[in-house]
């Protein structure tokens, strides 16, 4: 599985709002580390069980992680760079994912750290034709009266295959090994 991170700062970068909102009856963040019920508020983790399940697990109390947004598709639409897999299908998902400890959430040092020890995990699983991509992005905590400026991750995971259900195997696979990973690095912790 490929494996990598990067800081994307910039101010064209993106950004998140954390709590967030869609417009009125539209997508919200839910707290779903808090209030495990929400997690069935959450339309992705409705239509993909294996999204659901990781989820489930990032924020659960043994996680030093929470999520505050995700997505997951599939596509035929290739970069240049995904030629390597040699498949014309990919899906993907982005889960966004912040430190449940609110002294990490503004730490730079905190979050890289968390992605140089993720990377090497997922370095170290069997080559599976999946990527994983972590970005280091800026995240506004709105917080009681006042918004403090942290960071947040973005994870991006990709699998690939001949057809649209081999992609989502290697994408179901992806996301095993990813859980498994920040599993094993929030016991560390």
């Amino acid at each position: 599985m490929q494996a990598d991170f990067s800081v994307e700062l910039g101010r064209d970068d993106e950004t998140l709002e954390l709590p967030w909102s869609g417009p009125e009856g539209g997508p919200r963040y839910y707290d779903v580390k808090h209030h495990p019920d929400q997690l069935l508020s959450i339309e992705e983790a409705v239509r993909f069980p294996e999204l659901k399940e990781f989820l489930a697990s990032v924020n659960s109390p043994a996680s030093i992680l929470q999520t505050a947004k995700c997505d997951a598709w599939s596509t035929t639409e290739l970069n240049p760079e995904e030629e390597i897999f040699e498949s014309p299908w990919k899906f993907g998902s982005y889960i966004d994912l912040v430190f449940s400890d609110k002294d990490n959430r503004y730490s730079f040092a905190a979050h890289e750290n968390f992605l140089k020890r993720l990377t090497t995990l997922l370095k170290r699983a069997p080559e599976i034709p999946a990527s994983a991509e972590f970005l280091l992005r800026r995240c506004f905590y709105h917080e009681s009266e006042i918004v403090r400026e942290g960071f947040y991750v973005t994870l991006y995971l990709f699998g690939y295959g001949g057809d649209e259900i081999k992609a989502r195997q290697q994408w179901s696979i992806s996301l095993d090994l990813a859980r498994n990973a920040i599993a094993q690095d929030s016991r560390r912790m």
